[in-house]
């Protein structure tokens, strides 16, 4: 199959790269942490100026028209800047549970303001009890008149606690796990009945458990069809991970590349480590692991469009296990071969490490998905 970007998506991709090199540099992360939020809402204008947060939109809603392949080339540089800001939930995960379900008046409403940097979504799916499974809803939306009355909770909302509207799955009808029943709502995060708590996670990204008590929305906040809302969540979250997988890549490559540097500049006996045949050996095993996981990066970005919903889920689980693999072995030999300064808050490594151990969890662990992946020839 043919790789080769085009010369739009070359310029794309240098022009990211270019800004995650001037603009977030480890000190400047550390700075934007300290933020309220813990993002930089500097960078998030700089985003919205280069049409980034527009990038899969169609032209008519304000954005550029890309696709999986444009998200993928932002993601793996986004990785390697290590950025704090909501571009998973609001572009990828709100951003396409819009773009696929939304009505041409929620289209009209939400994506224009999202490419302009005056909206942020958030997607909250996730319960407590669910784990990773998608069918597990106990959040109720019970018919209210003319509206719908929303109760329940939501846990680990990533940017929960910034959105400005909530992409809420509720059950209207059904039993916990049925896969039919299943509803989403587009809910102004500032309506009556919701309540938020953020929190930073391990990697310093920020999350947020989110409760609904009696929060009332019109049909116009139902996203898509009523009961049916499953295939849609389904895309959403394969969207995710075709991003971060891409993102993950870009962490392993920063990964990768500080640890050549260090192995050829840290002296220990009177040589350095890099002349140690057994540190060469493990560092081609790295970057073996790296390149494979920027393969299985590249097929998530290809499978996201495929109209064959079967097809796409086997090819994307397959790219979550392999990423997710490969993510873990490069960032633990990262650290290992950095010896006991690679856990230390003052380099970089623990923190690219600490994003790696996140994004193997999110939207299922690679275990899950071999499970999966082995339900399918049972």
């Amino acid at each position: 199959m043919d790789f080769t970007l085009s010369d739009e998506q070359r310029l794309l991709k240098d022009s990211v790269d270019r800004l995650m090199a001037d603009r977030y540099a480890f000190d400047q992360r550390k700075s934007y942490l300290k933020e309220p939020g813990g993002w930089s809402a500097t960078q998030w204008s700089q985003y919205a100026e280069l049409g980034l947060l527009g990038l899969p939109f169609a032209e008519e809603y304000g954005g550029f028209g890309g696709g999986a392949v444009e998200i993928m080339l932002v993601m793996e540089a986004f990785g390697r800047g290590l950025i704090l800001e909501p571009y998973v939930a609001t572009v990828v995960l709100g951003g396409t549970a819009v773009r696929l379900g939304g009505t041409d008046a929620q289209k009209s409403r939400v994506l224009p303001a999202i490419a302009q940097g005056s909206m942020k979504l958030a997607f909250a799916h996730g319960e407590r009890q669910a784990r990773y499974d998608m069918t597990d809803v106990m959040t109720t939306a019970k018919r209210d008149g003319a509206g719908w009355l929303l109760d329940g909770a939501k846990s680990v909302v990533t940017h929960g606690d910034c959105a400005e509207t909530l992409v809420v799955s509720a059950r209207t009808s059904g039993e916990r796990d049925d896969a039919d029943g299943i509803t989403l709502f587009l809910v102004d995060a500032a309506a009556s009945g919701v309540a938020r708590r953020g929190y930073a996670m391990r990697d310093g990204q920020r999350a947020a458990e989110v409760s609904l008590s009696g929060v009332r929305v019109g049909d116009d906040a139902v996203l898509g069809e009523v009961g049916k809302a499953l295939p849609l969540i389904e895309r959403v979250v394969e969207a995710g991970i075709a991003a971060t997988a891409a993102e993950c890549v870009g962490c392993m490559d920063a990964l990768y590349g500080m640890t050549l540097e260090y192995s050829r500049t840290r002296e220990q006996f009177g040589r350095t480590i890099g002349s140690n045949q057994v540190v060469q050996h493990r560092l081609a095993d790295m970057l073996m692991s790296l390149e494979q996981g920027r393969s299985m990066a590249m097929l998530a970005a290809m499978m996201v469009d495929e109209p064959d919903a079967q097809e796409r889920a086997h090819n994307i689980a397959l790219a979550k296990v392999g990423v997710g693999q490969a993510g873990r072995f490069v960032s633990q030999n990262a650290i290992q071969l950095h010896g006991g300064i690679g856990m230390t808050e003052e380099l970089a490594v623990g923190h690219y490490f600490r994003r790696c151990m996140v994004i193997e969890r999110l939207f299922g662990d690679p275990a899950h998905y071999l499970a999966r992946l082995a339900a399918e020839v049972a």
